[in-house]
């Protein structure tokens, strides 16, 4: 595995082990950690399905470019 591979994986983990230890350790009650992580979760899903939209988007107008250079 390369350098880069294994720094990513390391930071993946240290990530997942960190966000671990901060729910076992919040003083708000489980169902609203819960809900919180949730909601950003879902944030985030928007987000990215709209950036893959818009990318969609410029790459078909960029084909039909491509294709009918007018």
């Amino acid at each position: 595995m390369s350098k880069i591979g294994r720094f990513l994986l390391g930071a993946i983990m240290g990530g997942l082990f960190a966000t671990a230890i901060v729910i076992l350790l919040t003083p708000a009650p489980g169902t609203q950690v819960r809900q919180q992580i949730s909601n950003r979760i879902e944030g985030i899903r928007n987000d990215v399905k709209m950036a893959a939209e818009n990318r969609r988007k410029e790459l078909e107008l960029e084909l039909k470019q491509l294709q009918h250079p007018d």
